[in-house]
């Protein structure tokens, strides 16, 4: 057999080592493959390098701490991208939850913003839609309705809040508000405040026309309003684990449904206990049961749930951890204004009340009184509420409009062009125009008479633009504030802002736009120690009757 030049190993040919293989080699151990001996027969063994493999094997050597370092980097970036991924996947989710109604029903002729604080309307609805009639019954296809509904205002300087309940039964004016096929209806005077909700007839409820008749009702711009359906409220109290709220008997189903024949079965047992879901719902809708029956007492009840609320949210604290599932229920059955439809504007609103301690937080319902079967609301004392709001002024008479105090003192009142509320009323410099914003016929004519025996100069009487105000507004042009408010001392819970182009309004002079307060008492004028700036006319009974979020769930609850 002739012998080859290669030999075959499996399947490969290796080529047999020739004489030239030790100059290949020699080669190679000097330029060539980093791996080949300088003998040419092969790689080095082991344990033994040539010059070059040394130095490769330090470099290795000192290149690792570097390999290192590009690893840790690089599983950081991994884990950042899908931290970053995980959030944009929950922020996706909570947008997908939320609902928002169209603000083209929100009436153009609103009150100014505030410049720091905030309101928020939050209303309870009893529509039966969707999942909502497994839990509050009813027909699916009824009407939707408020069943509940208070005004969040947030002081501006954001340490003190207070929720003020609003009957449902109220007597208000309902202003012109747009229906589903585009027109607007024309004002409802002395019409129960839960009807606004349900103009339209629609089932998912109406919740502009409820912002349109607050704002109107209070002269505080709603900057965002929240609807809570059943189902909403049902998720959130299973998610905190529970709400503690206080019973001072035993309550049936009966209670809770008075149409029924039999006690039925026992729904709460008599004394503090904690509820979540179906229970949470039956507790605040309870009004037959307990007391009187009266929605007055439930809504006693009902803030007393939301103390609880709150004061278990911020005892779990304000972590992603407890926050999101939190979110995630309340976003899911939500319909809020355009301004909070996104998941980082409700996250954002929600924390910027973190700071707000407990003891700030307070609960009132509007002042008020029994007009037969409806209610009524008491003046000057409802227009003092909603005028110390407006100036950022708690119930117990504290400045909360965030100016620099020194020494935990409210500030010292400014210098002001005002007269002095003591002491008779003077009109003489003073040129008005009167409008009537109400449709009782003559009551501007009337006004400026009042305005004339005082010394005012009166250049004319007119009908506003809208007959559904409620309170009176004054307004003035540059210059003229000092006057305006010497102006509002003559009637009882007016609103005093400047005028603006937009509203159609006069700049260079002072207006007096009458609402409906001021025809339903045009006696009610007084003459001496006005509602200022710098003063309260609210009943102290107000402020001593107030809860707070860190009262216990039995404490200051009216059961009727």
């Amino acid at each position: 057999m002739k012998t080859s030049d290669r030999t075959t190993r499996g399947n490969e040919r290796i080529p047999r080592p020739t004489s030239r293989g030790t100059r290949n080699g020699e080669k190679n151990g000097a330029n060539g493959h980093p791996n080949q001996g300088t003998t040419g027969h092969g790689p080095p063994l082991r344990g033994q390098h040539g010059a070059h493999g040394t130095d490769r094997g330090a470099n290795r050597r000192k290149r690792r701490p570097r390999s290192r370092a590009r690893l840790v980097l690089a599983i950081a970036v991994a884990v950042l991208v899908l931290a970053t991924a995980g959030a944009g996947w929950v922020y996706l989710r909570l947008n997908g939850n939320i609902n928002s109604f169209s603000s083209d029903g929100i009436s153009a002729n609103r009150p100014a913003a505030s410049a720091k604080g905030q309101n928020v309307l939050v209303i309870g609805s009893d529509t039966r839609t969707g999942g909502n009639s497994a839990l509050g019954g009813g027909d699916k296809s009824d009407v939707g309705r408020s069943d509940t509904a208070f005004v969040l205002h947030v002081y501006a300087d954001h340490k003190h809040a207070i929720a003020v309940s609003i009957p449902r039964d109220t007597l208000v004016t309902i202003p012109s508000c747009k229906l589903p096929d585009g027109s607007w209806t024309k004002p409802q005077l002395n019409t129960m405040f839960n009807a606004a909700y349900s103009v339209g007839q629609t089932t998912k409820g109406n919740p502009a026309c409820t912002q349109n008749t607050v704002e109107k009702l209070t002269g505080l711009r709603i900057d965002h309003t929240v609807v809570v359906d059943f189902e909403g409220f049902s998720k959130l109290t299973g998610v905190v684990g529970g709400v503690q709220v206080c019973l001072p008997q035993d309550i049936y189903q009966q209670d809770l449904d008075p149409n029924r024949t039999t006690r039925g079965k026992l729904l709460f047992a008599k004394g503090e206990q904690s509820v979540s879901g179906q229970k949470a719902l039956d507790y605040v809708r309870i009004r037959h049961g307990i007391g009187d029956g009266s929605d007055m007492g439930r809504i006693k009840r009902q803030q007393a749930f939301v103390s609880s609320l709150i004061k278990k949210v911020k005892e779990d604290g304000f972590t992603p951890t407890k926050l999101l599932p939190l979110a995630d229920a309340a976003t899911h059955s939500l319909t809020v204004d355009p301004g909070l439809s996104s998941a980082d504007k409700l996250l954002s609103f929600v924390m910027s009340l973190k700071s707000i301690d407990l003891h700030n937080t307070k609960f009132v319902t509007i002042p008020w009184r029994y007009q037969g079967a409806r209610v009524a609301m008491v003046e000057p004392a409802a227009s003092a509420l909603w005028s110390d709001l407006r100036s950022d002024r708690t119930i117990d008479g504290k400045d909360a409009s965030g100016k620099d105090h020194k020494n935990g003192k409210n500030p010292s009142p400014a210098p002001s062009s005002t007269p002095s509320p003591e002491g008779p009323v003077s009109g003489a410099g003073i040129t008005v125009s009167v409008q009537n914003g109400t449709t009782v016929t003559g009551l501007a004519a009337r006004a400026a008479q009042t305005l004339t025996d005082r010394g005012f100069t009166v250049n004319g009487t007119a009908t506003a633009g809208t007959q559904d105000h409620t309170s009176t507004v004054i307004t003035y042009g540059p210059g003229q504030q000092g006057k305006a408010e010497t102006v509002a001392r003559l009637f009882v819970g007016a609103t005093v802002q400047q005028a603006s182009a937009a509203a159609g309004t006069p700049n260079a002079g002072i207006t007096v736009t009458l609402g409906q307060v001021y025809a339903d008492n045009p006696s009610a004028t007084p003459s001496s120690a006005p509602s200022a700036p710098s003063s309260s006319s609210l009943p102290s009974s107000v402020a001593s009757g107030a809860r707070s979020a860190a009262d216990g769930p039995c404490s200051n609850v009216s059961y009727g």
